[in-house]
């Protein structure tokens, strides 16, 4: 297996006040069925050499983004896990040595491969307050034609990670063997784009896999087993909760479906990470998570509650920039509101427009088995900027300290059409002196991103 490592306008702003312009879009798409892609698609095409390893997944392996997790499956035997890489092709400068685990869920075994693939990746600029970086946002993708539709339209789309808010392969809708299938065809799915490019796992419900019918009891057993994050780096217990520093970004990794109130193991880690975040090393501050805060869509309705009343505060406090969540099979995007002045016998007792709040942004919508969440609650509430029942994907372009270009991207009939757009300032970093400062400097940039809102 060889890694070639590879070193690698005018904006019109127009300012839209918190609450001002709310939208529901009315737009209704002639969806692709919402069923698994056929085990004989060319999706989930099997390498070609006996044992030759599959499911090849990157992600980032310590805390500044200086190490790589390569993982990899086989089906038939383990072997030596031995990486050979180098920094142009064909040529091997060194090699390192991995470890394998075995684990049985029904019959299904994963170790590593001893067949020779190549790959390459491209290195992440080194951490720095201006390192510009481009991070895609999926989340419940799933294994169906819109699955495929998403994937293919993030691949063309020049992100270099990708932050996933949870929901993998949804194999948990199968029985027996079938589950560890599925997991199987989802990992060969998505390589064409994992194998190249880190992805940044967060685990969402259907990666639980709670199944007592079966005898499996253990929840995140295939997620926990396939997918390993760098955990530790960031001095975090568990590998469901985590962080990390990429180029500008801080970003920090939530569990929804771990304990997460007072004085639990993922209470007491973000306390302690948040306190570590430098801003003026990683102005960026992301969060993810697989439940929304804020979600206006019947689907799902409120289920964030419990983790917005217990850590919103912390969010406001620290100056976090944007939320990124899943589970609502649907787009969704917010203004800076916060609910935090409530105590339950004074104080506002709804949402109230915040400055310090972070963007919350919903992109549930991958293209999974399970269809698009397609009811919104009526009316639309004022903390609710934009909202759309189709599938997609998000992307986030840092262009420097202060400013960043948000995109979602609708897939339109097998189109991939820009469809909510806006300029993102940074919380800690974005003053209206530094803004000046920065619309100066636009001037000399030029970058393209058209007709954008800022907020």
């Amino acid at each position: 297996m060889l890694l070639h490592f590879l070193l690698a306008s005018f904006v019109f702003l127009s300012s839209v006040k918190d609450g001002s312009a709310r939208i529901t879009s009315s737009f209704v798409r002639s969806e692709f069925p919402s069923t698994d892609i056929p085990l004989d698609h060319e999706a989930f095409a099997v390498p070609k050499g006996y044992n030759a390893p599959q499911q090849v997944h990157i992600t980032q392996g310590d805390y500044d983004g200086k190490a790589v997790i390569i993982s990899w499956v086989t089906t038939e035997e383990p072997s030596d896990c031995k990486v050979q890489y180098g920094t142009s092709e064909n040529k091997f400068q060194g090699s390192a040595d991995g470890s394998f685990t075995n684990y049985t869920f029904y019959q299904y075994k994963i170790g590593s491969g001893d067949s020779s693939r190549e790959f390459w990746f491209k290195t992440p600029p080194k951490v720095g307050p201006d390192a510009p970086y481009k991070f895609g946002i999926i989340g419940d993708l799933g294994q169906t034609f819109n699955s495929l539709s998403t994937l293919d339209h993030y691949i063309e789309s020049g992100a270099e990670t990708v932050l996933f808010v949870g929901d993998l392969s949804y194999a948990d809708r199968y029985q027996y063997n079938d589950v560890g299938l599925r997991w199987d065809t989802w990992g060969r799915f998505v390589e064409k784009s994992t194998a190249y490019q880190p992805w940044i796992w967060s685990a969402g419900n259907h990666e639980i896999d709670y199944m007592p019918y079966m005898g499996e009891v253990v929840p995140f057993r295939n997620y926990l087993h396939r997918f390993p994050t760098p955990f530790m780096a960031s001095k975090s217990s568990n590998p469901l909760w985590y962080a990390i520093r990429r180029a500008s970004a801080h970003i920090i990794v939530l569990s929804s479906y771990s304990p997460f109130v007072k004085y639990t193991p993922q209470w007491r880690w973000l306390q302690d990470e948040l306190k570590r975040v430098d801003r003026e090393k990683t102005p960026w501050l992301i969060v993810l998570m697989h439940v929304p805060l804020y979600n206006s869509n019947e689907a799902h309705f409120m289920e964030g509650e419990g983790m917005r009343a217990t850590y919103e505060s912390w969010f406001i406090h620290h100056k976090v920039d944007v939320v990124f969540a899943g589970h609502v099979h649907a787009y969704e995007r917010s203004y800076r509101y916060s609910n935090i002045d409530y105590n339950i016998t004074s104080g506002h007792r709804y949402p109230v427009p915040d400055k310090s709040a972070p963007i919350y942004i919903t992109v549930g919508d991958g293209g999974n088995q399970e269809g698009l969440a397609s009811r919104f609650t009526e009316p639309q509430p004022e903390y609710s900027a934009f909202r759309e029942a189709s599938y997609g994907h998000s992307t986030l372009e840092i262009k420097n300290r202060t400013h960043a270009i948000y995109h979602w991207n609708r897939n339109d009939d097998g189109k991939n059409v820009k469809t909510d757009s806006f300029v993102l300032h940074n919380q800690y970093w974005g003053s209206h002196r530094r803004r000046r400062m920065l619309n100066k400097h636009l001037l000399m940039r030029l970058f393209d991103a058209g007709s954008l809102t800022t907020v």
